[in-house]
């Protein structure tokens, strides 16, 4: 018998995932940002952390932004790795476009981190004096 709860390990499977996609972002925005990778580089190293989210088993994305940034991964995928036309020219003309994607999906992270309820009562009675 398994020492854990089937919701432990949908946590434990569900936290994975998550983790996965995150580190997919950081390595899509260091490359973006890096001009001397090329577009085989970046195809070659987008595969490889592609291919590993897709080994994970598809969790329920409740965050509007985990569900946006899948979906930006996604996209970006299928406009980069399963383009065969997709070259370092093609790589430089989405670069910037890329890099503000991913910089307004960080914002979407950020903004609704600091939105926890028990803070805002706290802040709304505070007295400033």
């Amino acid at each position: 018998m398994s020492r854990y709860t089937q919701k432990q390990i949908d946590k434990f499977n569900r936290q994975k995932y998550i983790t996965e996609l995150e580190k997919i972002s950081k390595n899509l925005f260091r490359m973006l940002r890096d001009e001397k990778v090329t577009s085989q580089e970046f195809t070659v190293k987008f595969e490889q952390l592609k291919q590993k989210l897709d080994e994970r088993e598809a969790v329920q994305l409740d965050s509007e932004y985990h569900h946006q940034l899948k979906q930006y991964i996604e996209r970006l995928y299928r406009d980069t790795c399963r383009v065969d036309s997709f070259d370092d020219e093609c790589f430089d003309d989405i670069r910037e476009a890329e890099m503000s994607n991913l910089n307004r999906l960080q914002k979407l992270k950020n903004a609704s981190s600091y939105k926890k309820d028990k803070h805002k009562a706290r802040r709304e009675n505070e007295d400033w004096g």
